[in-house]
């Protein structure tokens, strides 16, 4: 009896064995590269989540302290706290989960739109202080000469952000931080000094009403909000959302963008919470000058108004619902905040200057 099973196959099934296994190799290859892709992909969302959360408050009496210890210092000077919570933001903009993502050129930071946006604000935020640090808190007078390390950390925080080499924006940040880390080293070995003058912060709070009101102006008219400022030509809010940066369709209206929307959202959370640090700092360091100004209680409702500007969003995008709707409006929201802050600003400077 033949034993079929030991037969070799006829030429015809070797054939089709043989292109089947062909197929397969092609087929096989094409399900690791998807594989791989989807892998890559999900990857890159659970980074874009985890990096673009919004970095905690930290305690700047607690990083003063710290500051002072690395400085070798043992009494707490004037300014102290004040220029540690400037360190403080500049540190957190750039260690924070994913570092300093403005410039980047790869994903998932390019591809990234929150979180830039945050860090520009954060920027602006950093920017006005040192600037403030430089012209008024560490002079004694106008005629008086700068700080040589306020005026270096100056210099290199005005790099442009999206700079990605030569030198990298990050990389020219970072060195002035450690020029204003240079300079609260000589704070508190008594080598520099900072005055914590009512017109000094006075300057300074005229600065960041400047801020803020333009950050009001933009996020109401994010929000669809219209207000007739020019009654001659009646088209303000077409004005308004142009000075947003959204763009103007050929008959001259402003077109909704949301992506732009986004983007002053996040500006506007990022220059608060940066701003928050500050007048932290400040309200340790000024605590003379504003009981002597009557201003405590000022500055405590603009803290909890900032506090309240920079709350977690339980929303994965920004919504801009319409009035009384169903959805929310995280710009009329963060406006209304905004305009809190900026009218307490102008009252605290009123109390500085009059009071």
């Amino acid at each position: 009896m033949n034993d079929f099973s030991t037969q070799p196959l006829p030429v015809t099934a070797r054939a089709a064995a043989r292109s089947g296994r062909r197929r397969a190799g092609p087929a096989r290859t094409l399900r690791w590269v998807l594989g791989a892709l989807l892998a890559l992909l999900l990857l890159n969302l659970a980074l874009m989540l985890y990096w673009g959360r919004q970095p905690p408050v930290f305690d700047v009496v607690e990083r003063a302290q710290a500051e002072l210890a690395a400085a070798g210092g043992s009494e707490t000077p004037a300014g102290m706290a004040t220029t540690a919570a400037i360190i403080g933001i500049g540190d957190t903009l750039l260690n924070k989960p994913g570092g300093f993502l403005h410039n980047d050129r790869l994903p998932p930071g390019a591809i990234m739109d929150n979180c830039p946006s945050w860090e520009c604000g954060v920027v602006m935020a950093l920017r006005d202080a040192v600037q403030a640090l430089r012209d008024d808190f560490t002079r004694a007078q106008t005629q008086s000469v700068e700080n040589l390390d306020v005026k270096r950390a100056d210099m290199k925080l005005a790099m442009d952000p999206k700079a990605w080499v030569l030198p990298a924006a990050e990389d020219a940040y970072a060195e002035g931080i450690a020029a204003l880390r240079a300079y609260l080293g000589d704070l508190a070995k008594g080598q520099a000094r900072f005055y914590p003058r009512a017109d000094n912060l006075a300057e300074y709070l005229g600065l960041v009403e400047k801020r803020l009101g333009n950050f009001g102006v933009r996020l109401g008219a994010a929000a669809g909000a219209t207000l007739d400022l020019d009654p001659i030509a009646g088209h303000i809010a077409d004005n308004a959302l142009a000075a947003s940066g959204m763009p103007l369709d050929p008959a001259g209206s402003a077109v909704y963008d949301p992506a732009r929307v986004d983007d002053v959202f996040f500006c506007a959370r990022g220059y608060s919470w940066a701003f928050l640090h500050v007048l932290r700092g400040i309200e340790r360091d000024f605590t003379h000058v504003l009981a002597d100004k009557n201003a405590d209680m000022q500055i405590r409702r603009i803290v909890h108004d900032l506090e309240g500007a920079i709350k977690p969003m339980r929303s994965p995008v920004v919504l801009n619902g319409g009035g009384f709707g169903l959805l929310a409006n995280h710009s009329m929201v963060a406006a209304s905040y905004v305009a809190r802050v900026n009218a307490a600003v102008i009252d605290l400077g009123l109390l500085l200057e009059q009071g």
